[in-house]
């Protein structure tokens, strides 16, 4: 391919939802333990800390600890599931099983394969983040019906992280690599955005820092939609995390139109 042609903005289609259909098909045959694998760290998390740590911790921010830290592990659910799905599920397919190579002797287009697998890795984050949300519910650390908001939410922030990890995807060429994006990247996000303590109790210059991760702005405005409160600057919260989708979908795009089309 040309330059030009690689880095063309992507074209989208609903061709893109014959892979995700095949994906789903496939994950419907390992429905237990992939539920069992992404569903059960989280749960730990909000179990182990929310009493263990809770009983220290008392109140954070007006909030019971357990209720704060409910909507935390709901985004970081969403954050890992789709970052694990766009990368070790994804390369598998791409590298390893050369799915991809096969989906691309149809009628489909390098973009139509990455935005089917994408929006597969959001509907697994969203899988996986309303089984936490369902037992928050059922332990009473959720307001009222408002929370069934953070649905749609959940699945922006698992697109938005699949994006980001298929540039990761994109360019590795061996599992390997994925160690030091889960290391370097994402378990910094999960202890900065404030899914166990509030953004405030950081030093200022980490806290805005902080600030620039799509991570805390899911979290600005799933944990208001959980407790009962109003969020604040919707807008803007949306705006990150759709301008970090936007140019990690363009990047993968063009990366995997060299790698694959040559």
């Amino acid at each position: 391919m040309t330059t030009r042609q690689v880095l063309a903005l992507p074209r989208l289609s609903w061709r893109f939802t014959a892979v995700w259909r095949r994906n789903f098909n496939v994950w419907r045959k390992l429905l237990l333990p992939s539920v069992v694998g992404n569903f059960g760290e989280p749960l730990l998390y909000l179990l182990a800390l929310g009493y263990g740590f809770g009983r220290m911790v008392g109140e954070v921010g007006g909030l019971p600890y357990m209720v704060f830290l409910a909507s935390g592990i709901v985004c970081s659910s969403a954050m890992t599931a789709a970052s694990f799905e766009a990368m070790y599920s994804a390369f598998t397919r791409m590298h390893m099983q050369q799915t991809w190579a096969a989906m691309l002797h149809a009628p489909l287009e390098v973009e139509d394969v990455l935005l089917g697998e994408v929006l597969w890795a959001g509907s697994k984050a969203l899988i996986n983040s309303a089984a936490i949300l369902l037992v928050a519910i059922a332990l009473g650390l959720v307001a009222d019906w408002r929370a069934l908001w953070v649905l749609p939410i959940v699945l922006l922030t698992g697109v938005c992280f699949a994006c980001m990890a298929m540039v990761v995807t994109a360019l590795a060429r061996s599992y390997d690599v994925f160690t030091y994006y889960f290391t370097l990247v994402l378990t910094p996000m999960l202890l900065l955005s404030g899914v166990f303590f509030p953004l405030d109790q950081l030093p200022p210059a980490i806290a805005a820092g902080a600030r620039l991760l799509p991570l805390a702005h899911a979290i600005e405005l799933i944990r208001p939609q959980m407790i009962g409160a109003e969020a604040t600057s919707v807008s803007l919260h949306l705006a990150v995390i759709l301008a970090y989708a936007a140019l990690a979908f363009c990047v993968c795009t063009a990366v995997l139109r060299r790698r694959l089309r040559g």
